[in-house]
């Protein structure tokens, strides 16, 4: 089974040269999503989550939202890539299988 593996942060940790962003640590929770046929979507992120690093054992689909859906031409997202998103706190992320 494929999953999507989500870390939220507080705060954003800038590289002292300012071309890298990151999560700053202690995050602070993680969640782990199947990833199927059928959009499933994660629990509401935490009411001091700001940003959330992503990242799929397979290719899929994403959606950011109050109560969203993913379909397969929602943004797409490589596998074993961590991607980073800016957020508000009590959204969650809907995730799809994609080729």
């Amino acid at each position: 089974m494929a999953f999507l593996f989500i870390t939220e942060y507080a705060n954003w940790a800038n590289s002292p040269n300012g071309d890298h962003d990151a999560g700053q640590e202690q995050a602070v929770t993680f969640q782990r999503v199947a990833i199927g046929a059928g959009a499933t979507s994660s629990a509401a992120f935490n009411t001091a989550t700001r940003m959330v690093m992503v990242n799929a054992d397979t290719v899929c689909s994403l959606l950011f939202g109050a109560s969203p859906t993913a379909t397969a031409s929602s943004p797409r997202l490589a596998a074993n890539v961590d991607r980073f998103y800016g957020v508000v706190p009590s959204m969650i992320i809907s995730v799809i299988a994609n080729s």
